[in-house]
């Protein structure tokens, strides 16, 4: 599927008024989240690898000490609620290189308020966090390579 049928899909989605659509191909999964008024709200493509083993062997065995430091930091970081990626891509925390972060540490957020932007497939999603509080710890460096569930921000919900 190439990005002229995706758009395609969602414009169809839009005018459908329907509020979900899912769909599952053999090396993808697509879902579309749309608005009551129609307008698309969130659109999250993942892409799914066909051969994974091979190339994901090593790195995991390079990163045996990171995940036992992240191990003990759930009792320190257990109060705040993480933020996740919902797809594999490119993160970043500007609109625009020369513009502010859209979140940072110490700034409140409501639902719905955008925390970053991630491309995937040449395309910018807007990730808007589902929940409201203040910006602990922002857990990717900017322009960093992300996967489909990978924490993105701590965030106190207090």
């Amino acid at each position: 599927m190439d990005i002229r049928e995706i758009q395609n899909l969602i414009k169809f989605v839009a005018k459908s008024g329907a509020t979900e659509v899912k769909l599952e191909m053999d090396d993808f999964k697509i879902t579309i989240k749309t608005t009551e008024a129609g307008n698309t709200e969130t659109t999250y493509i993942q892409q799914v690898p066909v051969a994974p083993a091979l190339t994901q062997a090593p790195v995991a065995q390079q990163g045996v000490a990171p995940v036992a430091a992240t191990e003990t930091a759930p009792n320190e970081d257990s109060k705040y609620i993480t933020v996740k990626s919902p797809i594999i891509g490119t993160f970043y925390r500007k609109p625009a290189p020369d513009k502010e972060p859209f979140a940072e540490v110490g700034k409140t957020i409501k639902a719905g308020d955008v925390v970053c932007v991630i491309e995937a497939m040449k395309l910018f999603n807007e990730i808007e966090s589902e929940i409201s509080g203040k910006i602990v710890k922002v857990l990717v460096d900017d322009a960093s390579p992300v996967e489909f569930d990978q924490p993105l921000f701590l965030v106190d919900p207090s």
